[in-house]
């Protein structure tokens, strides 16, 4: 086995205890790996992060407290040397832009093979981006693309509530026009054909969330 003081020291962050745990079982089969801490929150992570410093840091993106992407830029904030992979469920487009903006070096979903995961540690640990084809795909079709303002994300957010244009208008105290015309903005730039495809790409590249 690896001497510990050679082993890659990983801090996993995640507000599931069974995930938590789970990861770290994961790791005690790999002999170039060592978990020094784990987390529910953000605020546990940098307690644990100024306990021992890691050389990754594994973290889930939504968490109590603090959402994953701003406890990645407030980590590196604090630690600009701090190395951030991301494991997490969400897979959507703005997920992905979000959290590599905010400093993480890699982004890996929780159906990542252990292979792959561990391949991943070991890449991110050695100063290398792992960023896997699929995902960089989803990247590269993402530049160029129009961008929804911040009043185009709530009126669609409304749509998949529901709402009629009327009622959006009634709801953001605008005419029955300008809500028209921000829906059709919405489908123009999503590339959607209806209010119900607009809604779907929506959520599937994290622009807006359903309640859960």
């Amino acid at each position: 086995m690896t001497e510990p003081a050679q082993r890659i020291k990983v801090l996993i962050v995640d507000d599931h205890p069974v995930v938590r745990f789970g990861l770290r079982t994961m790791f005690e089969s790999e002999t170039n790996i060592l978990v020094t801490g784990m987390a529910g929150s953000a605020r546990e992570a940098f307690a644990e992060f100024d306990r021992e410093p890691p050389d990754v840091v594994l973290m889930d993106l939504r968490m109590p407290e603090m959402q994953g992407t701003d406890a990645i830029a407030e980590l590196r904030r604090l630690h600009p040397g701090a190395r951030v992979l991301v494991l997490t469920n969400y897979e959507g487009d703005e997920y992905i832009v979000r959290a590599l903006q905010a400093g993480a070096m890699g982004y890996l979903l929780k159906n990542t093979p252990q292979e792959e995961i561990v391949r991943g540690v070991e890449m991110v640990a050695n100063n290398q981006r792992c960023v896997p084809p699929f995902i960089a795909q989803r990247l590269v079709e993402t530049v160029g693309r129009d961008e929804l303002s911040q009043r185009e994300i709530e009126v669609l957010t409304l749509v998949a509530a529901g709402k009629s244009n009327k009622e959006i208008a009634q709801r953001l105290f605008i005419s029955d026009k300008t809500a028209r015309n921000h829906v059709v903005s919405c489908l123009t730039k999503l590339g959607a054909d209806d209010r119900t495809e607009a809604v779907t790409i929506a959520i599937r590249r994290g622009l807006i969330h359903l309640d859960e």
